[in-house]
């Protein structure tokens, strides 16, 4: 069998990744008496991003033999895929595809362009493309999008600029292909311009996306000699007039890491807002575009990872990404373990090879059998429908994790993942902003080592005893027909945000039989969303905000005869610190290693003379911690940090500054400190 470039690249993705042994899912057994149910919270009132039509997707590689096979396009379809990548990965940039060849490759019969567009409608799917960058031209990406589009009416929307080509040795390890002299980020940002306007001048209505490293995901942070700084601000910078969406790619190596997911998205839109224009961060959206568990010791192809897949999926698309794609539909066959009482294939495929290891000891089972991950990508396209929207769903308890969308008959849909190996969980789920009906509700439920998604009507909508390493939805009527409501708000806008005030407004919504008689805002605090305040009229100015949060707000109707609408679309912005204090400080980020950095922190006192003071703030996130520091007295506990005056730099004058130092750990999206204290006054922060 040939070759893939996911084997070649497996072992730097590991090294850089922060394993979790499957040892540290289990939960010991405890007698039903004795277990205490997960708490599970679903508030309808704190609505997140709408389900895209493109959210499902996978990758096909011109390397695998069975990407135009209808059996693969009608699993595919089966498992719900609305977005198919081509030609895959790092394959990208060697493929040329007028003659169908990638120099230095395996280009298996049967995968050519139009193949894969004959397989991609017949699942019916989307296509996503990326052109050659490392070794194609402008020029060559424009006669593709001439032929897909003009000439065969294929309409394929969205073409990438290559895959991922900060790995082109730029910083130090090289694995995509890359022929420019340059290798800088610069220089990729202006061959995506190039690319952009020749690619337009074709067929003006398709979208380009530019690669941006993850954050906290090698190299992201790291500045290389001769940048005017990171990879993103660089390509951001030079690159994000001309371009419609950004690249993402994430093998996080461990079965827990969706909680990093709304620092990862958030960090990735501040840096569009930063630095891509005017306007960028509502027209350039996020795609998730290559994304595996890439751990195969800890279940790569069994239930551990299709569980971590359902996981990742929901909170990248309840954070806004508008599509996630699995790397990939056939992958090959890896190291072979036992994992939750199955054989790992070490395969990142959704469907089997049916190869076998070198010496032929072991085989996957037959051509296109589903791995655990398929069943994920069904459950997900099964949960969370186009159309639908996200709402926020939390839990008590980190062993079962929950996520709800609401559907357009009212209905809300409750998916939770029980992640122990070895022990059921009974859960209570309680409903803000929806009253469940008191009929069963459905049910679908993927055990460990299960070969299909049973349905049943079983049950109530308030309790439920999870299987021990399984996904289970529960689609919820509600209580009474939702009819003669007042539509929701169209999607609200924030202005003047300051460190504990922000206006916000919203497009009125439209009336049902009652006029709408005011309008709620809420704030997503936790498992439940919090009133900030109402009004009659289309504005409000939410004050008594906290310094340095992020807020997602949404607004509800409210019509003279108490009909509430369901939430409007959200609206997330992160206040700041004071405009003035008797302190400011200034936090720099020198420089990064990826997991690890070096900030200088500026201290300016702008009030009386000081003699003596300690600067303190807190970690935002729980994977950062100190590592050391200079030129003060540094202590942590937990996520507070102190900084004491040495004798030498214990006095400032007024207008006077200071500079100390130290290293931040971190594991995760690095956001950084932004409230500082400075003998117990918050100082504003430049």
């Amino acid at each position: 069998m040939p070759k893939t470039p996911l084997t070649t690249r497996t072992p730097l993705r590991l090294a850089s990744a922060v394993l979790l042994t499957l040892a540290a899912l289990n939960i010991p057994a405890a007698h039903a008496d004795e277990v205490t149910p997960v708490a599970v919270t679903v508030d309808a009132r704190a609505a997140l991003s709408a389900v895209p039509e493109t959210g499902i997707g996978a990758n096909h590689a011109i390397w695998d033999s069975r990407l135009g096979t209808d059996e693969t396009a009608d699993l595919l379809k089966d498992a719900g895929v609305k977005l198919l990548r081509y030609p895959g990965g790092s394959y990208s940039d060697i493929y040329h595809w007028a003659d169908h060849t990638a120099p230095g490759g395996y280009v298996a019969p049967g995968t050519d362009f139009d193949t894969f567009m004959s397989g991609a409608r017949r699942t019916g799917a989307q296509a996503m493309v990326t052109a050659n960058y490392g070794t194609g031209t402008a020029e060559e990406a424009a006669a593709w999008v001439r032929s897909a589009n003009v000439t065969k009416g294929y309409g394929v929307k969205y073409w990438e600029i290559g895959n991922e080509n900060y790995g082109n040795g730029h910083y130090g390890s090289a694995w995509e292909a890359d022929d420019h002299a340059d290798k800088s980020p610069a220089e990729y940002a202006r061959t995506v311009v190039a690319y952009a306007d020749a690619m337009k001048a074709v067929d003006p209505t398709i979208k380009i996306g530019a690669v941006l490293t993850t954050p906290a995901n090698w190299p992201d942070g790291l500045t290389a000699d001769g940048d005017d700084g990171t990879w993103n601000k660089v390509v951001l910078s030079l690159a994000g007039p001309k371009i419609d969406f950004v690249i993402l790619h994430w093998y996080p190596g461990a079965l827990d890491k969706a909680v990093h997911v709304p620092d990862m998205i958030d960090l990735t839109r501040r840096q569009i807002a930063a630095y891509a224009g005017s306007g960028a961060s509502d027209r350039i959206g996020i795609a998730m575009t290559e994304f595996n568990t890439g751990s195969s010791s800890n279940g790569t192809n069994t239930q551990p990872g299709a569980l971590a897949a359902a996981d990742a999926y929901a909170t990248l698309l309840a954070n806004g990404v508008f599509t996630v794609d699995w790397w990939n539909v056939h992958n090959g066959i890896g190291a072979v373990t036992q994992v939750a009482g199955h054989t790992d294939y070490g395969d990142f495929g959704l469907l089997s090879s049916a190869a076998c290891t070198s010496d032929g000891s072991v085989c996957e089972p037959p051509a296109n059998t589903p791995f655990a991950p398929y069943y994920a990508l069904r459950m997900m396209s099964a949960f969370a429908r186009p159309g639908d929207r996200f709402v926020q769903a939390a839990t008590d308890q980190a062993k079962v994790s929950a996520h709800a969308v609401r559907r357009a008959d009212g209905s809300l849909a409750v998916l939770l993942i029980n992640t122990s190996s070895d022990t059921s969980s009974p859960v209570t789920i309680g409903y803000s902003g929806f009253v469940p009906a008191s009929g069963a509700p459905i049910v679908l439920t993927h055990t460990n080592g299960a070969t299909d998604i049973s349905r049943s009507t079983s049950g109530s909508a308030t309790s439920r005893t999870l299987p021990p390493l399984s996904m289970t939805t529960i689609v919820v009527s509600p209580a009474s027909a939702q009819t003669g409501l007042p539509g929701a708000p169209g999607q609200p806008a924030v202005s003047n945000v300051t460190d504990t005030t922000a206006a916000i407004s919203w497009p009125a919504a439209s009336a049902g039989p009652r006029p709408i008689a005011k309008y709620e805002v809420y704030h997503n605090n936790g498992a439940v969303a919090e009133q900030l305040g109402e009004t009659s009229g289309t504005s409000f100015t939410a004050r008594n905000l906290t310094a340095g949060t992020r807020y997602t707000v949404n607004v509800i109707a409210r019509d003279s005869g108490g009909g509430v609408s369901w939430a409007s679309p959200p609206v997330t912005f992160t206040t700041g610190t004071p405009a003035t204090s008797s302190c400011a400080v200034r936090l720099a980020d020198q420089s990064d290693w990826g997991n690890g950095y070096v900030g200088a922190v500026e201290i300016t006192n702008n009030g009386a003379p000081i003699n003596g003071w300690t600067l303190h703030f807190r970690w935002p996130r729980t994977w950062q911690s100190l590592g050391s520091g200079w030129s003060a007295v540094w202590t942590e506990n937990g996520s507070e940090v102190k900084a004491v005056n040495e004798p030498g730099n214990g006095s400032l004058a007024t207008g006077a500054s200071t500079t100390i130092g130290f290293v931040g750990n971190y594991s995760g999206p690095n956001v950084l400190p932004a409230v500082f204290t400075l003998n117990g006054t918050v100082c504003a922060t430049r």
